[in-house]
Parts: structure tokens; sequence; C-alpha cells
């Protein structure tokens, strides 16, 4: 298909990349999961294809879509969570990345289908936005998870967790929806042992947890 908005072959390579990184960094095994990165400017989504080993993908197997869902160039497969990462942008017009990982710690909390309050840690309260909720169940690649993944992850959290499969996570950009990744990911692992002691965690105050959103908003980092 041919379109007059222009594909953007950096947007290929940050994709390519980040599926090393999430691979690399134990985020997920073999060839599971999917990333996409949408370039709001031309309305266009990047997107990894289904089942190749993420150190063998190179930028001509990212296919690109609109955000309707049709493809304006590639003649890969695409991940079959297409629905998944295209409801995501649809969704959250803030964001510009989507990342699907299967991390062991969260999928125990998915798979159990609890969620992961924020409450639990300040990195937790700082980065995730909300509770990282667990969606209902549906089959992989289908338009049920899809909406079921937006359900749950609302307008406000920056995660959500697939009952019995994986994470979702979301960010302005990549580096962003890795830290999101990341932090769910120390944060079950936390509250995991916690419990596996036999006991609880005890809860930053909701005013705290306010303080800690509006000061990563307005006071955290560079100008």
């Amino acid at each position: 298909m041919t379109s007059d908005k222009t594909v953007n072959a950096g947007c290929r390579k940050l994709v390519v990349d980040a599926g090393v990184r999430m691979l690399d960094s134990g985020l997920t095994v073999a060839t599971w999961g999917n990333i996409s990165v949408c370039d709001r400017d031309a309305g266009l989504v990047y997107i990894t294809p289904s089942g190749m080993n993420y150190h063998e993908i190179v930028e001509d197997d990212i296919n690109v879509y609109n955000l309707d869902g049709e493809l304006i160039e590639g003649h890969r497969r695409p991940s079959i969570e297409l629905e998944l990462h295209l409801g995501m942008f649809n969704a959250r017009p803030e964001i510009g990345a989507c990342i699907h990982t299967h991390p062991i710690f969260s999928t125990v909390f998915s798979s159990m289908g609890q969620d992961i309050p924020i409450d639990v840690h300040d990195e937790a309260a700082q980065a995730l936005g909300d509770s990282v909720r667990c969606a209902d169940y549906a089959l992989p690649g289908t338009k049920e998870l899809a909406l079921n993944a937006q359900r749950a992850i609302g307008d406000k959290a920056n995660a959500c967790m697939l009952r019995s499969h994986g994470l979702v996570c979301i960010g302005a950009d990549l580096d962003a929806a890795f830290k999101v990744s990341t932090v769910v990911e120390m944060v079950a692992e936390i509250l995991w042992r916690i419990r596996a002691t036999g006991g609880d965690y005890i809860p930053i105050s909701g005013e705290n947890v306010a303080a800690m959103q509006e000061f990563v908003k307005t006071k955290y980092g560079q100008y």
C-alpha cells in the first residue's frame, strides 16, 4: 500500500535495537514479546515481526501501519499483538512506545489475577502512574485481548498485566516504556518476596504517592 506519509528509517532502527534490549535484559525469552513505536507527526506505527529471533531482525523486517491498522510498508507477518499496540496508541494519544514483555515476577501476579499496587515502593509511585491492574483473560492476538488491556490500563496507569500471559508497558518513548517495565518487575519481585516471608508491606500514604508524582512531573531531572 502506498501513502503520502514518510516512513522513518530511524523508527525502524529504534524498534530493532529495542528488541535486542528486551531479550538481553531478561524481560522476555526466545521470540516472545513485542515492541512498537508511534511516530505521532506522521501517524505511523512501527512493530516487530512475529516469531523472529530478536538478534537477527533487521530494519526491513519492521512493518509500518497507520493508526487504523492499514499496512503502509513491510513484507513480514507482524506480531500477533498488532491490535493491542494500535489500541494503546489510539486510547492514549500522549504515548509514543508500547512494550509487551514476559517477565517472571509480574507474570506470577498476572497468573493469579492479582493487581500490583503502587504504594509498595517509592519508584512505583513515581513511575507507574496507577496500580498495575490485571486484564481479564483473552486469547493472544485477539481484539478481545486488546480491549481488555485498554480497560485495565485506563487513562492514568503506565502498565497493565495480561492474565496468565505477561506485561504491557507504555511511555512517551522507548526509554520511558523500558523504565516502566523494569520498575513493575522490580516491585513485583519485592512484593513476592515480602509475601514469601509471610508478611505484608506497609503502604505509602496516598498523600505521599501524590506528592512524589507531582515531584516527578515538575521538579525531577534537568531542564
